[in-house]
């Protein structure tokens, strides 16, 4: 097995001791590859991938701190798909169950039982996703099976699994629900410049006739951007970076296929930026122009205001793509009092600050333009700092 000693020990770090809680006993001495992991002041900073495996699996008088958990089965998908993890749970299971089966601690059976459904239990609530697959989802199966076999005259154990596996069948449902929408609304490509030319002007709606306010605006733009962002989840993240880094070998290659919320996420922020370039070149008149420029500016600091950077962002770079930039008699008309709220409130307006045809007296920016954030890559170095 491959040495995960760099990896782990930057992500278990300090706050991921992997230390047992008072009262829940230790890791007995007997695991093959409990010498392979390394602690520091009580705190397990490193290990092989098997013995960090071994680690994880609970036994009757241990089980595993909830935060070692969450970090490992996030990590290890690095390294080993999670339907192979899973496999390797099941099998290190069988083998305690085996040797409390022969030993003088048949009686613990049940108490080992209880911990084994509460480690799957956690599993199944934070990454509910692994189980997607087919191959996962009959692991899951096979180690609840032996699990219930271990209790047979209690059904207390039975009942906990039936709870886990409805919890876990709702997330995949909804989760395959939203899927489906998604690809619902996903119009096939098409001209829209001659939708446009065939319908009359009268009923060419502009933005500023659907909501003419700046604040409601941002609000309904903030709501779609927590609707977006509720879907991802930190495995969609870890897919990036265990299909990023493919040049170790031991490094398992991930499934881009996987992280339809992150490009659902960025396509989000690309249809916003259209949007806005949109709105701005399809008006005629240069002074109705103008007003709506404006008014994306007011959208953009309201964002602001209420936290929603990601449309702010937006906003702004839609307001920079060439087909807007160019209008520079429109960008000189447009009040020196919207640059001056939005230079103040973020450096990022000094996109803004650049297309008044030159420098300002009240835009510092606009003479010291400040290094900006470039659309796409905010996932990419979230994934980085995992």
């Amino acid at each position: 097995m491959p040495q995960t000693s760099v990896v782990f020990s930057s992500i278990l770090g300090p706050s991921c001791s992997g230390q047992v809680p008072p009262g829940m006993g230790e890791r007995g001495s007997g695991a093959s590859s409990s010498g392979d992991l390394v602690f520091q002041e009580g705190r397990l900073i490193s290990g092989s991938l098997e013995a960090l495996m071994e680690h994880l699996v609970p036994t009757v008088d241990y089980y595993p701190d909830r935060t070692y958990i969450f970090t490992f089965l996030l990590s290890s998908r690095v390294f080993i798909p999670p339907h192979d993890l899973l496999a390797r749970v099941g099998q290190i299971c069988l083998e305690q169950r085996q040797q409390l089966e022969t030993g003088s601690e048949k009686a613990k059976l049940k108490s080992f039982s209880a911990k084994i459904v509460q480690l799957l239990k956690e599993w199944t609530e934070a990454f509910p996703y692994d189980f997607q697959d087919e191959k996962a989802m009959a692991e899951l199966k096979t180690i609840t099976h032996r699990v219930t076999q271990c209790d047979e005259e209690n059904g207390t154990v039975k009942k906990a699994i039936a709870q886990m596996t409805q919890s876990l069948l709702l997330s995949l449902a909804a989760r395959s629900q939203l899927q489906e929408l998604r690809d619902k609304l996903r119009s096939p490509a098409m001209d829209k410049g001659s939708v446009l030319k065939t319908k009359p002007p009268a009923t060419q709606k502009d933005i500023l006739g659907v909501c003419c306010d700046p604040l409601v605006l941002a609000q309904q733009l903030t709501h779609i951007e927590l609707e977006r962002v509720s879907s991802i989840h930190p495995e969609d993240l870890m897919q990036i970076v265990s299909h990023m880094d493919s040049r170790d070998k031991h490094r398992c290659r991930g499934d881009l296929t996987k992280t339809y919320s992150l490009e659902a996420y960025d396509n989000w922020f690309n249809c916003l930026s259209m949007l806005v370039a949109t709105e701005v070149c399809r008006v005629v008149k240069k002074k109705h122009r103008t007003r709506m420029l404006e008014f994306f500016i007011d959208v953009a600091r309201e964002c602001f205001n209420i936290g929603n950077f990601n449309s702010m962002m937006a906003i702004i770079s839609g307001m920079n793509l060439s087909p807007v930039a160019r209008l520079k008699k429109t960008w000189s008309k447009v009040k020196t009092a919207k640059f001056d709220v939005l230079e103040v409130s973020t450096s990022a307006m000094s996109y803004i600050g650049l297309r008044r045809g030159g420098p300002h007296p009240l835009c510092p920016l606009a003479q010291n333009p400040l290094p900006t954030v470039p659309s796409g890559v905010g996932h990419v170095e979230l994934a980085w700092l995992l």
